[in-house]
């Protein structure tokens, strides 16, 4: 496990949440770059000959198309199609992949795996040794490529300086995600927090939020269809693909249309942070969906993502008695095919 104490001024407020003396860091967040430990996300490797192969049979991604530029999503899904965990997937060399995931998902998908691995040349090894952290602003780019000399790459894709990996994931504000050997951590956080404000993972996850983007945790693995959590709106899923576990149950759910719950991004009346796994209630107090994710925002209300019924119109909602106000996702819920994502690198 990566020694977060480390970092200077660093609160460690349980295993994968940390905290700085920073004053209203979301605020922050809006005008100034800022810089946050990932502590809530890991690396699981997939290694070996047969590396790319082993994947192609169990994710959701063309695995070519993880071909050190683009690196697409990806989940991995039960024989019944349900998201076992949901990753991004990015070649590192030649026989070697990472998955970019929820950390607590780290040695359950390698449990997971293993189970098919023996049949193949490949290796699953959770890379406790990697940090990842999180650089937002508009002048993110500009303090990488001088700070780390880097150019950034575009969203959804990657670029590797000698043992330092950066990719681009969208959000309200440019956002990197840089991964690095712990050996380098204490040096690299000094030199981008020389420049950026430090702040919690907190807003790193208010950021993922307002991109409408969700990675589910150990609590909610088996529970969603990858389209519940608008998967295939953010080009996670390849529809051109060949067979992988659960691919059936997904084809079929998008072609005839039964995807009877979707994610939605919302804002709650109140500054009371909701738990995963909250229940969305209507106004007879009846669960219509529940909370994935949830973090208070630049003014101090709490922003969820939901995953909720589509059948019909609920009327009011309310989570743990805050009224709920739907907004906007920056994206179409439409198939977003992951293949014209990789052409624009």
């Amino acid at each position: 496990m990566i020694d977060w104490s480390i970092l200077d001024e660093a609160r460690l407020l349980d295993a994968e949440r940390l905290d700085f003396p920073t004053p209203e860091p979301a605020r922050r967040a809006l005008d100034a770059t800022v810089v946050a430990p990932l502590a809530h996300l890991g690396v699981l490797e997939v290694g070996g000959a047969d590396a790319a192969r082993f994947l192609q049979g169990q994710a959701s991604a063309q695995v070519d198309l993880a071909d050190g530029d683009f690196a697409p999503l990806t989940c991995f899904c039960s024989a019944k199609g349900r998201m076992l965990a949901n990753a991004q997937l990015l070649r590192r060399s030649e026989h070697s992949y990472w998955l970019i995931l929820s950390r607590d998902l780290v040695t359950p998908l390698a449990e997971h795996l293993g189970k098919f691995a023996p049949f193949y040349k490949t290796r699953l090894t959770p890379r406790d040794d990697i940090a990842l952290l999180g650089l937002i602003g508009q002048e993110a780019p500009a303090l990488a490529e001088a700070r780390l000399d880097i150019v950034p790459p575009a969203t959804w894709h990657q670029v590797v300086h000698d043992d330092l990996l950066v990719l681009r994931h969208p959000g309200p504000r440019p956002r990197l995600l840089l991964a690095l050997p712990e050996a380098r951590l204490a040096e690299t956080w000094r030199d981008l927090s020389a420049q950026a404000l430090p702040v919690g993972n907190a807003i790193w996850r208010l950021h993922d939020i307002q991109a409408g983007l969700a990675w589910i945790r150990a609590e909610q693995a088996d529970a969603y269809l990858p389209q519940m959590v608008n998967w295939e709106a953010l080009g996670g899923i390849s529809f051109k693909k060949g067979c992988y576990t659960g691919q059936e149950v997904v084809a079929r759910a998008h072609f005839r249309g039964q995807v009877k719950k979707r994610l939605v991004r919302a804002q709650l009346e109140g500054d009371k942070l909701p738990a995963a796994g909250s229940a969305v209630e209507d106004a007879a107090g009846k669960a219509m969906g529940d909370v994935l994710s949830a973090e208070l925002d630049a003014y101090g209300q709490a922003e969820i993502l939901a995953v909720l019924s589509t059948k019909e119109d609920p009327g009011p909602l309310t989570v743990e008695g805050q009224a709920l106000k739907r907004l906007k996702l920056p994206y179409a819920i439409e198939r977003l095919d992951p293949e014209a994502l990789a052409d624009k690198g």
